[in-house]
């Protein structure tokens, strides 16, 4: 009995706290009512990309809308190859086409949200990485119209942590609050990155770990992140975000 109210309190301490604190400060925060409302426009995050003829990838997450943004964000993948004057822009969303190319400004704002730029690559590393990045988006298993979750996953958040699963050369995982990016396709229960340098193992979603070169050690419970970055010095806080260099 010790030891169940002892794992109780660490959950409320760890994670329901800090959803908590999120969810009364999104709570009184100004923010649009509806989509309709929101700023979708670009927030001049990327330069122009007729400005440099060399390829580029960039991993952008924001803030969503609706009380949900309170804990958890939405994120998608941009890219440019060589020579390309325009960017091509890819998010997993729960209406229209599954996976959207170019349905809305590269760098633009996420319900009103800034967008954080997650990582970028250029140059010849983007020009070899780009056509391992589209291959993996043809073949993202949940393409299909009707293949989305909010929650605990697939959704656009389950979308991008695949792509950086299948392309470990990215170099990094999704923020904490990117809930659904440790739900695994097809159901699986346990995975390896490409490269073998980290390992996911979960419930769906809902109960799992991350450890490795990227992900630090992670613990998930009920699509919130905590764990610590030891490679990268920084602790990430469910529903907060990563906090450290």
């Amino acid at each position: 009995m010790k030891f169940f109210k002892r794992l109780l309190l660490v959950i409320l301490f760890i994670y329901l706290l800090p959803a908590l604190a999120s969810a009364g400060w999104w709570y009184v925060k100004e923010r649009p009512e509806n989509w309709r409302e929101a700023d979708w426009s670009s927030a001049n995050i990327l330069p122009k990309p007729k400005a440099s003829d060399e390829a580029a990838i960039y991993i952008f997450s924001a803030t969503t809308g609706g009380m949900k943004g309170a804990v958890a964000s939405h994120s998608w993948i941009v890219t440019k190859g060589k020579g390309e004057t325009t960017y091509n822009r890819y998010d997993k969303v729960g209406w229209g086409s599954p996976i959207r190319r170019n349905a809305y400004v590269a760098d633009a704002r996420w319900y009103s949200n800034t967008p954080n730029l997650v990582v970028s690559v250029k140059g010849e590393e983007a020009a070899r990485l780009i056509p391992k990045i589209e291959q993996t988006i043809q073949s993202y298993p949940y393409s299909k119209p009707g293949a989305y979750r909010i929650w605990p996953g697939p959704n656009s958040n389950t979308f991008v942590a695949h792509v950086l699963r299948s392309v470990p050369e990215l170099g990094t995982v999704l923020p904490p609050d990117a809930v659904g990016r440790d739900y695994l396709p097809e159901g699986r229960l346990f995975s390896i990155d490409a490269d073998g340098l980290d390992m996911h193992a979960t419930l769906y979603g809902l109960l799992g770990i991350s450890a490795g070169a990227r992900s630090g050690l992670e613990v998930h419970f009920m699509g919130l992140v905590a764990g610590v970055d030891v490679l990268h010095p920084a602790v990430k806080i469910p529903a907060l975000g990563r906090f450290g260099i």
